[in-house]
């Protein structure tokens, strides 16, 4: 299992991680062998956002002893109402709920205390501006949370997360169907049956926002990696052809801030499947191509930083000189850390010969060499 740092958090979090939601279903049992499978495989982060009492005590039960083995990210508005789970800011319910999830989870803290579930803009006001973030902001001062993240599916509240410099990190749902589409408040338009034909691409704000949280340093969890499991079948996935979970987290752990996916497991073998991931070889991970050659909704002339351009014969990193240069496009200046990051490079873009193999392995048309050229006269060599 690899590791990778939690944007400025100084969390070193499992590139694949657990998504808890679908241990709801299964008894104490069955969640024991599933999160000792994980354990065992290395994975450190889990997600409990869910509600409902017996999961959570589930959940608890299967960690006991072992708290400090894991990143628990916990959420602020979650609660149980008469025996439903219920979104909500009323400050009583959520204080009992999160005091309800400490106790069951057998901790006295959570690592990454998470505002649940903000997807309009005006909410997001709402909360930043009055008592449910002073609540929030007093269990960091108490050491009730270690980190104060949200949980979004808009990118523009995501954004408004990133800029802030109050949020630390950001649960975010990333795969390739959904970064297609636009901003939207409503999370259902993600997973209408089919897309409105001419879309391609990343969308520019998902694209922008990814890239934000690379230069504020807010770190990105994932969630809906697999789109509901849409993406599995050719006949559901919006681009008329089926990916696999391989190609699905490598796709997610390409973007950039991302440090983990969090997937659903409803048995040790579907973790397994999942931290595959960690020795599949190139060909099992590239999602690229198939996206490339789909029938609906092909990428095109889009740097995805998927890695396809390699090898190079002058030994760069095209897929992470091109990921710099992203970045130092968004400011009026390149920052030192951008350019201190390009120059440590063993082999940048002053080295590029132009030879153009690169674009002919690119799946999306990407002008490499231009691309090169652009970016040693940004960053001065």
């Amino acid at each position: 299992m690899r590791y990778r740092e939690l944007g400025n958090t100084g969390l070193r979090v499992s590139e694949i991680g657990l998504g808890a939601e679908w241990l709801e279903r299964h008894n104490g049992e069955e969640v024991k062998e599933i999160i000792d499978c994980c354990e065992s495989l290395g994975i450190n982060i889990l997600d409990c956002w869910m509600s409902e009492p017996n999961v959570r005590s589930n959940i608890g039960k299967a960690i006991a002893g072992k708290r400090e083995k894991w990143i628990i990210q916990g959420h602020f508005g979650s609660t149980w109402q008469d025996g439903q789970y219920v979104r909500s800011r009323e400050m009583g319910k959520v204080k009992e709920a999160f005091a309800d999830l400490l106790a069951r989870l057998g901790t006295d803290y959570m690592d990454l205390g998470m505002i649940h579930f903000v997807d309009e803009e005006t909410e997001f006001h709402r909360i930043m501006e009055g008592e449910f973030f002073a609540y929030v902001k007093e269990q960091k001062e108490k050491g009730v949370i270690r980190h104060i993240g949200m949980s979004t599916h808009n990118p523009r509240v995501g954004k408004l997360a990133a800029l802030s410099g109050k949020i630390e990190m950001i649960l975010f749902s990333v795969n390739p169907a959904f970064d297609l589409l636009p901003p939207s408040e409503d999370m259902n338009t993600y997973f209408v049956d089919t897309y409105e034909e001419g879309l391609g691409g990343i969308h520019p704000e998902r694209a922008a926002l990814y890239r934000i949280c690379e230069q504020q340093g807010v770190g990105i969890t994932v969630m809906k990696g697999y789109a509901g499991g849409r993406l599995f079948d050719a006949k559901t996935s919006p681009f008329g052809v089926a990916l696999t979970p391989v190609q699905c987290i490598h796709y997610a752990l390409t973007r950039p801030a991302v440090a983990s996916i969090l997937a659903g497991f409803d048995t040790p073998e579907h973790v397994r499947e999942a931290v595959s991931y960690e020795t599949a070889p190139e060909e099992a991970k590239d999602y690229a191509s198939v996206l490339a050659h789909a029938p609906r909704h092909a990428y095109s002339g889009q740097c995805t930083y998927c890695g396809h351009c390699a090898p190079c014969p002058a030994g760069i990193d095209i897929a992470m000189v091109n990921k710099l240069y992203d970045l130092a496009l968004m400011q009026k200046e390149v920052p030192d850390s951008l350019r201190a990051h390009y120059q440590g490079l063993s082999a940048n873009a002053a080295d590029c010969i132009a030879c153009g193999g690169c674009e002919g392995r690119c799946p999306f048309g990407v002008p490499v060499v231009d691309r090169m050229e652009r970016a040693k006269e940004l960053f001065g060599r």
